[in-house]
């Protein structure tokens, strides 16, 4: 079959030198993958041009890259289900990360961040004489996150990156998660104290990129989201993050409503009147264009009916809590 391949190339050792499109036409077999097109770009084409790739197997995580605007694992997509009706490919390096040469980026800022949440077993107590037993059933929850290939496919999709270097990212956080929840771990709330700070759990904008662009089903985001709730329960519960969420279920459970209006006062703190005032022309600019929430709401019919539902949800989750 006939392919277009269009590479967005750019040299860092040379000085000034700007990101530019190069492309390329080659007949392929209909099993080729896109890693598998750019090695006969490669060895074919133009010896130039710059990637990384190993295992071919999606166990290395070395070939992460965007195609088509996602990011993906190269030697894992089929060019058939990533190709236009035209037959034009677009591959771009990984986002949210300094790019090298070509495909290649630094993964130093990636690494820093997985070692900044402390990727490593921090026991306590007495140690047994021979090794740490834990049963299987303990570890179930984590045989997914333990899954991770470390590829940094979620971090080169991450749409809070984009903006705010300083969030530790998808990847970094779902790593956390592997070892706040390994019940041989004994330092829990020393972490969460480290990631409930500016740049942790409550920086994520729940977007599903990583989730979706993940290539082992690791689902970061739904693991950010637990160690958030693990979080509130260790008692980190005066940040913005952690007073909205307490402040969402309350106001919810309340009425059946949410109340957005005592929302944003109750996040903030009501007594935080700078905070509060610079928060003015916002409102304003909401009032001006008729997106101000009304200033009382009324409780849903059969709130009470509501109230007991929830209250059943969190006896629920308590047993299963005390049960474990």
């Amino acid at each position: 079959m006939q392919v277009t391949l269009e590479v967005k190339r750019v040299n860092s050792e040379v000085e000034n030198g700007s990101p530019y499109t190069q492309g390329y036409d080659l007949d392929v077999p209909d099993h080729f993958t896109v890693l598998d097109l750019l090695i006969k770009v490669r060895e074919e084409e133009d010896e130039t041009l710059g990637f990384r790739c190993s295992c071919r197997a999606s166990i290395c995580g070395s070939c992460a890259m965007r195609m088509n605007g996602h990011a993906g694992l190269a030697c894992k997509t089929k060019l058939v289900n990533v190709m236009t009706s035209e037959g034009l490919v677009k591959v771009e390096p990984a986002g949210n990360l300094p790019v090298v040469k070509d495909l290649v980026v630094d993964m130093k800022p990636f690494w820093d961040k997985v070692h900044s949440i402390q990727p490593w077993l921090q026991t306590k107590g007495p140690q047994p004489e021979a090794e740490y037993l834990v049963s299987a059933d303990a570890m179930q929850d984590l045989t997914g996150v333990m899954g991770c290939i470390m590829c940094g496919a979620c971090v080169s999709d991450c749409t809070v990156l984009e903006v705010d270097k300083n969030f530790l990212g998808p990847a970094a956080l779902a790593k956390a998660y592997r070892f706040v929840g390994d019940p041989r771990d004994g330092a829990d709330q020393e972490r969460l104290g480290l990631y409930n700070q500016y740049g942790g759990v409550w920086d994520c904008t729940r977007c599903f990129e990583c989730v979706q662009v993940c290539p082992k089903g690791v689902a970061p985001m739904e693991r950010i989201m637990e160690l958030r709730e693990k979080t509130l329960e260790a008692g980190y519960q005066n940040t913005y993050g952690a007073r909205h969420t307490l402040a969402f279920e309350k106001l919810v459970e309340h009425s059946g409503w949410l109340d957005e209006l005592r929302l944003v006062p109750m996040t903030v703190g009501f007594f935080n009147i700078p905070k509060l005032i610079g928060m003015l022309p916002v409102a304003i600019r909401a009032g001006y264009n008729r997106k101000v929430p009304p200033m009382f709401h009324k409780a849903i019919p059969g709130v009470k009916n509501f109230r007991r539902m929830v209250k059943k949800v969190k006896d629920m989750q308590k047993e299963e809590k005390e049960e474990a």
